[in-house]
């Protein structure tokens, strides 16, 4: 017996709409998933708020007792005490769980949101209601999709103004800056745009499968498989600046998203950097002129943010066609 068992269709047509009928009875199939949902994002917001306030305070307090404000004089500053390790470690819980949630909302998508439904005939039941197989995805992907972008864009904004008023004590416990990958995808728009690519992946994979277990699992796959291609993918994304140096000046040092680095020779042909680098006449044996780097400055945040953006986007608009497609052509529905 499941919730939508005691939901008659009387009580259905006779005291609610069907759409508001259909929002009801998911609500109530799923809450223990809504109620997970909302208490991420209270631990995670919290978490980013303790960090505006007190965490920064102290930690701050205690990087400075330790004659540490001055470009790190002493070696202890390379340890940081209790205070900032308090702090470290509730930023780093904010940006895990947001960085988990692609693989928690495949997975959920996949396997209770459409699988266990198809399996246990609850949606079937549903279809018989006045709700169309059609209406009855379109709820299944909007009101999960309205959750998960209104949660995770208070996640980003509390980050964002955490990153820009508390850097200093961000800077001073060695985060590497607005590319680390965590943060980048925090600060912008990709941690909403990844939920609602592995919402509309685990939609599909449950219609496929029509199975609990199998599509929990290739759901949790899929996203894995783009997060994976798609961190590999963003450093090619937006055309890269490049930086090229003498051989007495070095192999250059930048503070930035690193695309590649090497030599170059006379005729202007990138080559790797010799092992030998450094030892005298290694570079001259081996035809090197300069050195080069390609990288993307902090100025490509919202090109490489707004690139990657669109491409998690088309996946979720293609995943949802064709889940919607996959629907009508085995129930017979218009869509």
């Amino acid at each position: 017996m499941t919730a939508l068992d005691t939901v008659s269709a009387p009580a259905l047509t006779r005291h609610t709409s069907p759409s508001r009928g259909l929002l009801l009875a998911m609500l109530r199939l799923h809450r223990t998933a809504l109620l997970f949902w909302l208490g991420l994002v209270v631990v995670a917001a919290g978490a980013l708020l303790w960090a505006m306030g007190p965490g920064a305070d102290a930690a701050w307090a205690e990087y400075t007792d330790m004659g540490c404000d001055q470009a790190r004089p002493n070696l202890g500053c390379d340890s940081p005490g209790p205070a900032n390790s308090r702090y470290q470690t509730a930023v780093a819980v904010a940006i895990g769980l947001v960085r988990l949630l692609p693989l928690l909302t495949g997975a959920w998508a996949g396997g209770a949101l459409i699988g266990r439904e198809l399996e246990n005939g609850t949606a079937q039941l549903a279809w018989t209601q006045s709700v169309g197989p059609a209406r009855w995805l379109a709820a299944k992907l909007a009101v999960p999709a309205l959750l998960l972008v209104t949660g995770t864009l208070t996640l980003t904004l509390l980050h964002r103004m955490l990153w820009s008023a508390d850097r200093a004590p961000i800077s001073a416990m060695g985060w590497r800056g607005w590319h680390d990958a965590g943060t980048f995808e925090i600060n912008g728009t990709i941690a909403a745009a990844e939920a609602l690519a592995a919402l509309a992946l685990g939609v599909l994979a449950g219609l496929l499968l029509r199975r609990t277990l199998p599509a929990l699992g290739v759901a949790v796959l899929a996203v894995m498989s783009l997060v994976y291609v798609l961190d590999a993918l963003r450093p090619h994304l937006w055309p890269v600046k490049t930086v090229v140096t003498s051989l007495d000046d070095g192999t250059p040092g930048i503070d930035s998203m690193i695309v590649e680095t090497g030599a170059l020779t006379a005729s202007g042909a990138r080559v790797p950097i010799p092992s030998c680098s450094g030892e005298p006449g290694c570079d001259a044996r081996a035809g090197i002129t300069d050195y080069y780097i390609d990288y993307h400055p902090a100025s490509h945040f919202w090109p490489l943010q707004l690139m990657e953006t669109g491409l998690l986007l088309a996946v979720a608009a293609l995943a949802a066609a064709t889940a919607f497609v996959l629907l009508r052509r085995r129930t017979g529905a218009a869509v």
